[in-house]
């Protein structure tokens, strides 16, 4: 009998510790858990944008408006030098991201149609002084009425056409860069020389020596970055919470976390019918010597 009881506590007691152990387990396992997911809580509470660029602006990310774009460059900083005349590449000093100055000299070609325009010009100036003095003596001699006002007629004509040739001729030169002081003085230049429209930085060369160009072919394009701007893209919804005059904080891709200010200049003023889609451009404040042209950017516009 007492053999019976003492079997019937060990076995109580072996349940009772099975129990326990199953008690706890799950109590060791939801603390691991609520480990993990206050880990991933910390993780993922402050948004990439909303962290850094309010801890610069000290305005919360509910009065913000976040956009995609572009850096750029105004129209008038960014120059395309393109043939007037066609020729054969003689020379070129074009290094891509090198900075020139307006009227650096950026490549010659030799073309014989160049040559003949200078020879043109220089053969009508000569005509046309020597016209221009027979029509004066002409004139004289109507008044005495020694001439026929027919020969004054004809030479009024004649100095009249010679004039205009050489003044087309001239305008043509002009376009090409060419003085027609320099020409009288120094003559006739057997190569063309293309030089920098503006200043700024040398970018998209396509030609060496030896190249064909064609009229209207472009040698290379210069982009001045004294000035960059924002062309962001926004949804017609967001019209309502944009200003201009607005103040813009953006990234640069490549950048780091380094936050930039910017100013709301122009807000586009047509949607697209596909995406809905229209843009707004900024004048960056901050610059930066590393922008360039066409980097990815990420930003916000501060409501009202």
């Amino acid at each position: 009998m007492k053999h019976t009881i003492l079997c019937v506590i060990a076995i109580l007691t072996s349940c009772n510790s099975t129990t326990n152990t199953k008690q706890e387990m799950p109590t060791s396992v939801t603390a691991d858990s609520a480990t993990v997911i206050s880990s991933d809580s910390t993780a993922y509470s402050q948004p990439y944008d909303s962290t850094s660029i309010d801890g610069t602006t000290a305005a919360t990310a509910i009065n913000k408006v976040s956009f995609n774009g572009t850096l750029i460059v105004p129209p008038q900083n960014f120059a395309s030098v393109t043939m007037l005349m066609g020729g054969i590449i003689r020379s070129v000093n074009l290094l891509p991201g090198s900075y020139v100055k307006k009227g650096t000299l950026l490549a010659s070609l030799d073309n014989p149609d160049f040559i003949s325009l200078q020879q043109t010009f220089l053969e009508s100036q000569a005509q046309t002084e020597y016209l221009k003095s027979e029509y004066n003596r002409q004139l004289v001699l109507s008044k005495e009425e020694v001439a026929s006002v027919k020969k004054l007629e004809q030479s009024k004509a004649d100095y009249l056409s010679m004039k205009s040739k050489m003044e087309a001729a001239a305008a043509q030169l002009s376009l090409l860069g060419i003085s027609t002081q320099s020409l009288l003085k120094n003559g006739i230049t057997p190569a063309l020389e293309i030089k920098a429209p503006v200043n700024g930085y040398i970018g998209k060369v396509k030609v060496n020596v030896g190249k064909y160009l064609n009229e209207g072919d472009i040698l290379c394009e210069i982009i001045n970055k004294q000035e960059t701007l924002l062309r962001l893209t926004t949804y017609e919804k967001d019209l309502k919470d944009i200003r201009l005059g607005a103040k813009v904080w953006f990234r640069v891709n490549g950048m780091g976390t380094k936050t930039f200010e910017a100013k709301l200049i122009s807000i586009g003023q047509e949607v697209d019918e596909t995406s809905r889609s229209l843009e707004v451009f900024a004048k960056v404040i901050s610059e930066d010597a590393n922008f360039r042209p066409g980097m990815y950017v990420t930003a916000q516009i501060e409501k009202d």
